[in-house]
């Protein structure tokens, strides 16, 4: 592997630290900006100073209530009172449950009582849930609004701040005074599944903390982005959050999706932390613009052309594709992107334009990062390189190299919450995680992802088959909006086995280019897959949808919903 060396990074040890170092550093700039109704005229701005005072101030007011080392629920929509809920909790010995804010009024109950939450920290965009939860709730549970107007009879994150200041100047140092011991659990955060019921995943503040500080020696950050993920998820929260705060980049908090293209556009960030759905969404968008103008050709021609003269070290791309920039803001040079596998045909066309996508993997038990490719290094069809200090590999390799793929370092989780058994059977007698992926290893170190262990296709003949890797050639169909691949299982005949492709076509790209049978249309793209592909390999049916996956709150569709028959 040619020599590529590790980029600066800031080191902290734990949350309280964190913030400490990046005010210390950057006091003065903004580390936050956002706007309290997606339509106010001009957006609010934090500083880093700001940022640490007010996490000290909520901090001291929750070690005076009781809070160290007691669950902490977190729900409601991205938003800077999420934010300061979050780090102040992390950075006071007490311990994170975040909760996705879409579901249910009783699965979030059913978390609330599994994790036995003492305090309940909620946004008003879910206080009708919250008012229906506290019909049922325990008693004893301290409820306070983040964002907002809370119910009757509850606090706020601005009376705590305010009684956490007072404390403060008068002489209480509780905050500072505490010793986090970062081997203990500080979160859980409960997985969403695709297949079914998730599991609370045990982190440690090591974990989450290990997991930037390690990785971020790896890529290098620019100086702005936009914050659209949904903070539940540690690939929000760890990446987006905690690793760009950390290095002293400016977030702007979305609003929500509706409002993304014209964020975007006024915000001008310089790169940004997607997953693959969404940067799917922007490649077709882009592809859809050129088709309703009539220049698809021209790009496509324009495409080569620069690719061609990039070869002789000349690179045009931003003034030939002004444009597509110019749609992105004007100023995005980097996505980063994970969580699921993303087709190389998008990363290539990215890079073509001039924007370098960073494809990484990662998984809630790693909180999440495990690998990702650099600045100015990829492999094409690899996540990448492991973070440092981790340990990658293959259980029980076949004779392409291909197996499971095993992790361990520090930030592996410390187990699943209340479930000892479940934690057993994913660890081996050598200590690595089994993610439940599989893939390979290249003489280099670098990962390749073929497939999840729990979608494996395996026919009555021994062939196994990982629908993933169909699932990304039919991706780069024109057309497709969403695809998934699994063995059919006829009503007429159980004993045949067919691979079926079910896609929900994209009907308004389709319609463009003048395509009304889409059925007739996909059949032939994908004959011409199978061609390159071994029979074993081959789809033997497609379905059209007339609706899009469901899918859970992460945007990665529920393959356990789908109705797998085929006749």
């Amino acid at each position: 592997m040619k020599e590529y060396p590790l980029y600066e990074t800031t080191v902290f040890e734990n949350f309280r630290i964190m913030c400490e170092n990046v005010a210390e550093k950057f006091p003065d700039k903004t580390a936050f900006s956002y706007r309290n109704k997606p339509n106010d005229e001009e957006p609010v701005k934090v500083t880093f100073a700001e940022v640490r005072d007010r996490v000290r101030d909520i901090g001291t007011a929750l070690i005076e209530l009781g809070c160290r080392g007691e669950k902490c629920a977190i729900i409601g929509g991205t938003s800077i009172g999420w934010i300061y809920a979050y780090f102040a909790v992390m950075a006071s010995g007490c311990v994170s449950v975040p909760i996705d804010k879409d579901l249910s009024a009783e699965d979030i109950s059913g978390i609330i009582d599994k994790a036995e939450c003492k305090y309940v920290f909620y946004g008003s965009d879910v206080s009708e849930k919250i008012a229906e939860i506290k019909k049922t709730a325990q008693s004893g549970v301290q409820w306070i609004c983040m964002m907002g107007s809370p119910l009757e009879g509850d606090s706020s994150l601005r009376v705590l701040a305010a009684r956490g200041a007072d404390l403060f100047e008068s002489g209480d140092n509780s905050y500072y005074d505490y010793e986090i011991d970062e081997d203990a659990m500080a979160s859980i955060v409960f997985t969403s599944g695709t297949t079914g019921k998730g599991k609370g995943v045990m982190l440690s503040t090591k974990n989450i903390v290990s997991d930037m500080t390690q990785g971020m020696y790896l890529f290098q950050i620019t100086y702005k982005t936009l914050l659209a993920l949904p903070l539940h998820h540690t690939y929000g929260s760890t990446v987006n959050l905690v690793g760009h705060f950390a290095q002293g980049a400016e977030i702007y908090i979305s609003s929500g999706l509706k409002y993304f293209m014209k964020e975007m556009k006024e915000q001008q960030p310089t790169h940004l932390v997607l997953v693959p759905l969404f940067v799917e969404t922007i490649y077709k968008r882009i592809w859809s613009n050129a088709e309703k103008s009539g220049q698809a050709s021209a790009l496509r021609r324009m495409i080569k052309v620069s690719n061609g003269i990039r070869k002789v070290r000349l690179d045009l791309r931003r003034r030939v594709f002004k444009k597509i920039h110019e749609f992105l803001g004007g100023n995005v040079t980097m996505i980063i992107c994970g969580g699921a596998a993303l087709p190389q045909e998008i990363i290539d066309t990215f890079d073509a334009i001039g924007i370098t996508i960073l494809n990484g993997y990662g998984i809630t038990e790693c909180a999440p990062l495990i690998s990702c490719n650099r600045n100015r290094l990829q492999k094409s069809g690899s996540v990448g390189i492991p973070i440092i200090g981790e340990e990658v590999k293959i259980a029980d390799p076949d004779e392409n190299g291909e197996g499971e793929i095993c992790v361990k370092g520090p930030n592996v989780m410390l187990g699943y919450y209340k479930d000892p058994e479940a934690t057993a059977a994913v660890f081996d007698e050598e200590g690595y995680f089994h993610t439940g992926d599989y893939g390979r290893l290249d003489d280099e170190g670098w990962i390749y992802i073929t497939g999840r262990l729990k979608n494996l296709i395996i026919f009555s003949n021994g062939k196994n088959v990982y629908p993933e890797e169909i699932e990304s050639k039919i991706s780069g169909v024109y057309g497709v909006g969403e695809v998934v691949v699994y063995a059919g299982e006829s009503k007429k005949d159980p004993g045949r086995e067919v691979i079926v492709a079910e896609i929900y076509p994209d009907a308004e790209a389709l319609k463009l280019r003048g395509i009304d049978d889409f059925k007739e249309y996909f059949k032939g793209k994908i004959a011409e897959i199978n061609k390159t592909m071994p029979s074993y390999k081959a789809v033997g049916k497609i379905k059209i949808r007339n609706t899009e996956f469901l899918k859970n709150t992460s945007r990665k569709i529920t393959r356990f919903n789908i109705d797998k028959s085929i006749d």
